[in-house]
């Protein structure tokens, strides 16, 4: 590839050029009239004055351009002055307005990340403020109510202590959660990686929720039999929480006498992706993007029907993110939805 010649040397060529042309022509002039004009004189004071000229007004200009070259690096932080100094100079101005862009276009993107962050943000502390409120209110409402003289009725105190304690419990899965999402983040949930066989870990979550799924009438079952194990390596305790919670909100959002379906299909050679299938309800497209994200609601109204933190897929997400493995998500709103993770295989 042919390099290209700098903008500062062809101007300082291309005056010199012009001044060794001039003094040429004058000096020609000179010599025609005055003394015995020889060519070869005047060829050697035309290349001498033009090796001159380039290189008096080439120091210049990098001169003049490297100061105030360097005081934009400065005042831009592009570079440190100590390493722009020891570099070399540059004087390519196409070289510097590039250098100029990338800089804006870097500090558009991150300031629009600021302003993103910033925006997720104040969402993440009015979810998790509206979810520590509302157990946080029933329970106070709860035991205000006792305290002014309803505890005196058996009936009524046993049930409202009851839903006082399912308050509790509620704020206490919410704690939990948002610790272990931490300690996910932080790196300082360290995992417990064995050789395990997925399928009988499969069969243990569904014997699990096996209640769950009979109040709504929704099958739990496998998309095939599996007669052989299919040994993955990673924590297994953690894998079983991935399990149980994406099973549990096919089960919230499933359908009446619908299925939960659960495979595990070999990937590439090292991989294994398992899915959990269900007929619900489904998830609009625009939800899928977020989630993932704590607390984050595909109902805007606020309500939860049903119990949990709210962290559940955050947890999913960052567990498997933890094993440096994938999670994915299709849905169609008033199909159903079908959550997919890999795995690595046992060799």
């Amino acid at each position: 590839m042919q390099t290209k010649f700098k903008k500062s040397y062809r101007f300082a060529v291309r005056t010199a050029l012009y001044i060794t042309l001039y003094t040429a022509l004058i000096m020609g002039v000179f010599l025609y009239y005055y003394y015995d004009l020889k060519l070869l004189y005047l060829v050697l004071y035309s290349i001498g004055v033009f090796l001159f000229s380039f290189l008096v007004i080439q120091f210049s200009v990098e001169r003049f351009i490297y100061k105030r070259v360097k005081k934009i690096y400065d005042d831009l932080t592009l570079l440190e002055s100590a390493n722009l100094s020891k570099g070399p100079i540059t004087t390519n101005m196409q070289t510097l307005t590039e250098e100029i862009d990338k800089f804006a276009r870097d500090k558009k993107i991150e300031i629009e990340t600021l302003k993103v962050r910033e925006e997720y943000r104040k969402e993440f502390l009015g979810n998790v403020s509206h979810e520590l409120k509302t157990p946080l209110f029933t329970v106070q409402g709860y035991v205000l109510t006792l305290l002014d003289g309803a505890i005196n009725d058996k009936d009524i105190r046993e049930k409202y202590l009851h839903r006082a304690s399912k308050g509790i419990e509620r704020l206490g899965y919410i704690i939990k959660d948002l610790d272990m999402i931490t300690k996910l983040e932080v790196g300082d949930l360290s995992l417990n990686t064995e050789v395990f066989n997925i399928v009988e870990l499969v069969e243990n979550v569904f014997e699990m929720l096996e209640m769950k799924a009979n109040k709504k009438k929704i099958t739990l079952t496998f998309d095939r039999n599996y007669p052989n194990p299919v040994m993955v390596k990673a924590d297994k305790e953690r894998i079983q929480q991935v399990l149980a919670n994406l099973v549990v909100n096919s089960l919230k959002y499933g359908s009446e006498k619908g299925t939960t379906e659960i495979s595990i299909e070999n990937l590439i050679k090292n991989k294994v992706i398992v899915r959990v299938t269900d007929n619900g309800e489904g998830i609009a497209k625009v939800h899928l993007p977020r989630l993932f994200e704590r607390f984050y609601r595909v109902d805007k109204s606020g309500s939860r029907k049903e119990g949990g933190s709210g962290l559940g897929l955050s947890i999913v997400k960052h567990i498997i993110e933890a094993h440096k493995e994938k999670i994915y998500v299709e849905s169609e709103y008033g199909v159903g939805s079908e959550f997919s993770f890999t795995l690595e295989k046992a060799e």
